[in-house]
């Protein structure tokens, strides 16, 4: 059709229909108009010199007065800085793009999209309206080092600010909107680890003790057996995340080995609307593994097929999918019923793993059953001090040489 559509225009300006000078000055009119009418300050002539005046924006001033002696000249200025501005992005339209193409190529998922999102509005809101162009190197550390302050960054949220910050300016270096590399701005920076927020919390609020577990087991087995609740059992006999619970089919139990290869995730479509669906792969490569129940745990499943014999899923009430924050949700209230701090479903998980490694199971068999690639992942970050007081008093009394 656009070769057809060249071939007519050629054709009339050949037969002499269209007069190729009218047509070039119609062009020029039309995109003399677009600026114009994306001017935002009024074109005007002053009474006293005749001369004609307006404002153009002015990054640290707000806006600039412009004066010349026609208002074509003073047009001409409004265009030549429009079109400049134009071929002169900021940095919210190249985060956008890049955001959008990773996602478009699949090398991120909604999710995450989402959490990028987050921290850049949380961080770089106002940061995002300048022009690419005009930002220079020392910009770029100055902004980074006042957020590490400003926002009460953590490690981790610096290190999800990196990623963005990576992101956009290697971006912009592509189109050749900037010339320095992001890479080398990054790693000449001097950021001292006393910069950052720590978020420090005590063992007993990320695990749960031999005591409190007891105390959990004995509340659902004894009065509140619902399948919610024998969820919650089944993720103390497999630490698996929370998203791969609630997206457990039938077809995945094999006796008592689960199958993990999807988890449930959860993002904001086009209108901000939160979605929540499952995807047929979890949340990372080693994440696809065979968990073994023990067989102190092989009833729970029983029951809960009893429970639910007809369902596609694991964890389905009246034909609906359980999904994971109602597991976490009724966790909670089940620990302020019985005197507990109140933990999350992933809490479970970090006490599974600290078990596994208490009990000395040997490192491979922990990474498989936890979905991670190095144990180091496992100890640095999932392992703690589930002992109460008592217990620890009684260790330290039993210790010979003290």
């Amino acid at each position: 059709m656009e070769l057809l559509d060249s071939e007519i225009l050629q054709k009339a300006i050949a037969d002499g229909i269209i007069d190729i000078n009218t047509l070039g000055k119609q062009i020029e009119m039309n995109e003399r108009k677009k600026y114009l009418d994306m001017h935002k300050y009024n074109i005007w002539q002053g009474e006293k010199d005749h001369k004609w005046y307006t404002y153009l924006p002015d990054y640290e001033k707000g806006r600039r007065l412009v004066k010349r002696s026609s208002q074509r000249d003073v047009e001409e200025v409004v265009i030549s800085y429009l079109k400049e501005e134009e071929a002169n992005p900021t940095v919210d339209d190249i985060y956008k793009e890049w955001i959008q193409s990773k996602l478009e190529r699949g090398e991120i998922q909604k999710s995450t999209r989402d959490r990028y999102n987050r921290q850049y509005k949380e961080s770089l809101s106002e940061f995002g309206k300048r022009k690419i162009k005009y930002i220079e190197e020392y910009d770029i550390e100055d902004f980074m080092l006042k957020s590490i302050y400003e926002h009460s960054l953590t490690q981790k949220g610096f290190s999800n600010l990196r990623t963005i910050i990576y992101g956009i300016f290697k971006r912009a270096k592509k189109r050749k909107l900037v010339s320095f590399s992001i890479t080398e701005v990054i790693s000449d920076m001097e950021v001292s680890k006393k910069s950052f927020r720590k978020n420090l919390k005590s063992d007993k609020e990320l695990v749960f003790t031999d005591k409190e577990i007891q105390i959990l087991y004995d509340y659902i087995t004894s009065s509140a057996m619902d399948i919610v609740n024998l969820g919650i059992l089944l993720c103390f006999k497999s630490g698996v995340r929370p998203g791969e619970l609630s997206a457990l089919k039938w077809c995945d139990i094999d006796g008592r080995i689960i199958k993990v290869n999807r988890t449930e995730i959860s993002y904001q479509d086009d209108n901000g609307h939160t979605i929540t669906e499952v995807r047929d792969f979890p949340k990372t490569e080693a994440g696809i593994r065979d968990v073994i129940i023990p067989k102190s745990g092989e009833w729970i499943l029983k029951k809960i097929r009893s429970m639910n014999p007809f369902g596609e899923y694991v964890f389905e009430r009246n034909g609906e999918r359980v999904k994971n924050y109602m597991f976490t949700r009724r966790l909670k209230r089940i620990c302020k019923k019985n005197n507990i701090l109140p933990k999350s479903l992933n809490k479970v998980r970090k006490t599974y793993g600290t078990i596994l490694l208490d009990s000395g199971v040997s490192e491979s068999i922990v990474t498989s059953q936890m979905g991670h690639t190095d144990i180091r992942t496992t100890k640095m970050y999932y392992y703690k001090d589930r002992n109460d007081m008592e217990k620890k008093m009684d260790v330290i009394d039993h210790v010979s040489n003290l």
